[in-house]
């Protein structure tokens, strides 16, 4: 349970939820409810097979590469910082596309860069290959499907959080998001660091 909640809540951040629902909100400014609703499902469901495969196959990517698990967090940690960076200051690549065709947006950039950017990329793979057993590789999967789930759900009831919560209001809560990422990115960069010096 405890793999569960750290999983849970470390994703949940990690994709930037309320930057992920402020740009979604932007790019269907002009979409009807009902097509808001369709591009809600189509992202869900590229972010968890896209999640799902680096998650699973991000041992591999290290043992065919020759990266150690360590080099890895430090570079995906940085990465991460510099998305922090972006969400405080209010600017993330992809945030000001717009198409004629709403579903066009599903997978780019709605899914990639904005859900998963290249420091949620490092995560998972690094996520992936600290998995020592199938239980606790099961446990975790199935709390990233939940906060991919839980955005999800967001992005479909976009309207009315909308409504309630206002665009200035989801700019403070993306900046303090930004926030959480940052001191999250310095942990991980850390813990390679500490890794890697054997300390």
């Amino acid at each position: 349970m405890e793999v569960f909640i750290s999983t849970f809540l470390k994703m949940f951040f990690i994709m930037t939820p309320f930057f992920v629902l402020s740009v979604f909100l932007t790019v269907t400014n002009e979409a009807t409810v009902k097509e808001k609703k369709a591009l809600a499902i189509k992202v869900t469901i590229s972010v968890i097979v896209m999640s799902l495969v680096l998650v699973f196959f991000g041992k591999h990517i290290f043992e065919v590469f020759g990266i150690t698990l360590d080099a890895f967090r430090i570079g995906a940690g940085a990465l991460l910082f510099l998305s922090a960076v972006d969400l405080i200051k209010g600017n993330k690549e992809g945030s000001k596309k717009s198409v004629d065709n709403v579903s066009d947006l599903a997978v780019v950039p709605l899914a990639i860069p904005i859900t998963i950017g290249p420091g949620t990329i490092g995560i998972l793979l690094v996520m992936g290959a600290t998995f020592d057993n199938t239980s606790s590789m099961l446990m975790g999967s199935f709390a990233l499907v939940c906060a991919v789930l839980m955005i999800g759900f967001m992005l479909y009831m976009s309207t009315y959080i909308e409504k309630v919560v206002g665009k200035q209001g989801l700019l403070v809560i993306s900046k303090i998001t930004g926030l959480f990422l940052a001191a999250l990115s310095a942990q991980i960069v850390f813990t390679g660091i500490k890794n890697f010096l054997g300390l």
